[in-house]
């Protein structure tokens, strides 16, 4: 059980890393997309507007900034659910959801996003105290 949960503290670190990464991925993508033009008439029919969503779709899974963490992000959940064919439910989702959160926060913090130090640290605190309440 050990090893499972150095892979579920991976797994949470991948997640809280990418999920940084994609949403930084996708301010790039939204700053390109207003960026460029735009035509006068806005799309009216239903079929147009299907069609402009996809292609935005589409493009922001060819920007790379978004796909590449977005790829490795759903790596890791693969190898959720092999963890989760061999721990228990029960302690896989907790130690893994508050990897993640913190996660997330650590790595929001160093790719500069404005965040409250205090908060973040406090809450991870609190995610540490649980999480060694689950394991022990």
């Amino acid at each position: 059980m050990i090893g499972d949960v150095e892979k579920m503290l991976a797994v949470g670190l991948i997640w809280g890393a990418t999920n940084a990464a994609m949403r930084r991925g996708a301010l790039l993508w939204d700053q390109s997309l207003k960026s460029t033009p735009t035509p006068d008439n806005p799309p009216n029919k239903l079929h147009q507007k299907i069609l402009n969503s996809l292609s935005d779709w589409l493009t922001l899974l060819f920007f790379w900034q978004y796909s590449l963490p977005f790829f490795i992000n759903l790596s890791a959940s693969a190898t959720f659910f092999a963890i989760l064919s061999q721990a228990p439910i029960s302690l896989a989702v907790p130690v893994t959801n508050a990897t993640t959160f913190a996660a997330t926060a650590l790595f929001g913090i160093l790719l500069g996003e404005e965040t409250r130090v205090g908060h973040a640290l406090l809450g991870t605190g609190f995610i540490v105290l649980g999480v060694w309440l689950c394991i022990t």
